[in-house]
C-alpha cells in the first residue's frame, strides 16, 4: 500500500528533491508550500500540492482536513528572514526578527506535527530539516536549527511507544536552492566548499537520500538522532 508523505516547503531546493525521490518509490506525496503556483509545481514530479502559512495555526489547522492518516511527515520548510536588523535598531525591531526566525524555522514543524500527531500511523517517521549550523547558533535561522533538532529527540521519546521514528538531517552547504537568496559569491563558496573532505558541495538530492532512508524500512531502528550530510565538513563521533 502506498504510504501517505507529507512535505514542508515541498516546490523547490531539498523539500522538491525529496517529493520526487517519494513518489518515485510510487506513495501519494502531499507538499505544501507558500506560493500560489504550489500546486502545478507539485504536479511536475507527480505530487499533490496545497498553499498552507505555517506561521498561521489555523492555516496549519486545515491539514486535518487533507489527511486522514499520514506515515511520513518532512519538516523540511524554512529559510533566511532577512538580514538583521542594523546596529542601534529598537529592541521591538531586534524581537520581531527573532520571533519570525524561530516561527519560520521551528514552530511551524511543531505546528505540523502537532495538527496531525494523532494520524500518524504506526511504523512511520517525522524526519525535520536541520543545518550545520545549528552547531555555531549565532542567528536566529541557526538557533532554531538547533532548538528543531532538540525538539525531535523529545518528540522521539513521546512517538517511539507508537512505532513511530524521528530524526533530524542537517546538512552543510547545499548548492541548487535559494536559502541565501541567489548564487553565492565566489569566495564564500570556495570557503564552504574547502572545509568539506569530499571537496564539493552537497546537492538536493544528497539530502533528499537521506530524509528517504530516514523514512524507509531500513531505518526502523534509528530514531532521536541528527544525521549529519555535510561532506566532512564537521565530523561526529
Amino acid at each position: 500500500m502506498a504510504r501517505q508523505v507529507l512535505i514542508t516547503g515541498g516546490t523547490r531546493g531539498i523539500g522538491r528533491a525529496t517529493a520526487a525521490r517519494f513518489v518515485a518509490l510510487g506513495d501519494d506525496v502531499l507538499v505544501t508550500g507558500r506560493g500560489p503556483d504550489v500546486a502545478a509545481t507539485a504536479r511536475q514530479v507527480g505530487a499533490r500540492g496545497i498553499r498552507l502559512d505555517l506561521e498561521d495555526p489555523e492555516s496549519v489547522g486545515t491539514l486535518r482536513d487533507d489527511l486522514d492518516a499520514v506515515d511520513v511527515v518532512v519538516n523540511n520548510a524554512g529559510g533566511f528572514v532577512g538580514p538583521p536588523p542594523p546596529a542601534g535598531a529598537g529592541l521591538a525591531d531586534v524581537a520581531a526578527h527573532w520571533h519570525r526566525g524561530l516561527a519560520v524555522n521551528l514552530v511551524g514543524a511543531v505546528l505540523v506535527v502537532t495538527a496531525l500527531e494523532d494520524r500518524l500511523r504506526a511504523g512511520g517517521a517525522v524526519v525535520s530539516v536541520g543545518s550545520i549550523g545549528a552547531e555555531y547558533a549565532g542567528n536566529p535561522y541557526s538557533v532554531a536549527k538547533a532548538a528543531l533538532q532538540a525538539w525531535s529527540v523529545g518528540l522521539s521519546e513521546r512517538l517511539g511507544p507508537r512505532d513511530v521514528t524521528v530524526n533530524a538531517v542537517a546538512p552543510g552547504y547545499v548548492e541548487g536552492t535559494d536559502l541565501f537568496g541567489g548564487p553565492l559569491d565566489a569566495e564564500r563558496r570556495r570557503t564552504l566548499v574547502g572545509r568539506t573532505s569530499l571537496g564539493r558541495p552537497a546537492t538536493p538530492e544528497d539530502v533528499a537520500g537521506t530524509v528517504v532512508f530516514l523514512a524507509s524500512a531500513d531505518a526502523r531502528h534509528l530514531t532521536g538522532q541528527t544525521v549529519h550530510v555535510n561532506g566532512g565538513a564537521r565530523t561526529t563521533r
